[in-house]
């Protein structure tokens, strides 16, 4: 049983921290070289799906890797304890500081006209971006080393 959950753990590290990598990676940059109004569109389009989808992915994987903490001992536990607190970390990241962020481009009702007094977000949610990918990969190496330790 152990090892079907370790392979639903680092399938759901694994994709945590591959999207987070290729939005810091591809979709950041392109969205920094967008205008603003095509930025909110983009912005827009590029969270309807994700949006519903990610929570639903690091939760579950958070919840499986800490029932592997649970139910694992010796040098497995305490990497499932680290991955498991290192998910619940990006999921903290992403509801606390990008989701508020993503609200607020979403309440631009008109991509081709931004209030005057808009401030533009993507410095700041470029930076809370990259702490959760950091937070993922790690997840990711401690599920992977915790999997090799079972």
């Amino acid at each position: 049983m152990n090892e079907v959950l370790g392979v639903a753990a680092l399938l759901g590290s694994g994709v945590t921290a591959g999207v987070l990598f290729a939005v810091a990676l591809s979709v950041l940059p392109a969205l920094f070289a967008m205008e603003t109004g095509t930025y909110v569109y983009a912005h827009k389009l590029l969270g309807r799906n994700w949006d519903p989808t990610m929570p639903v992915i690091v939760l579950s994987s958070t919840v499986v890797t800490a029932v592997l903490a649970v139910v694992t001992d010796g040098p497995a536990r305490p990497l499932f304890i680290a991955a498991a607190v290192l998910l619940l970390g990006v999921s903290g990241v992403s509801h606390l500081c990008n989701v508020p962020i993503n609200r607020r481009v979403k309440a631009v009702s008109d991509p081709q006209v931004i209030p005057p007094d808009w401030q533009d977000p993507r410095p700041l949610w470029r930076r809370y971006h990259y702490l959760r990918t950091a937070l993922s990969v790690i997840a990711l190496l401690c599920t992977a080393a915790g999997v090799a330790a079972l």
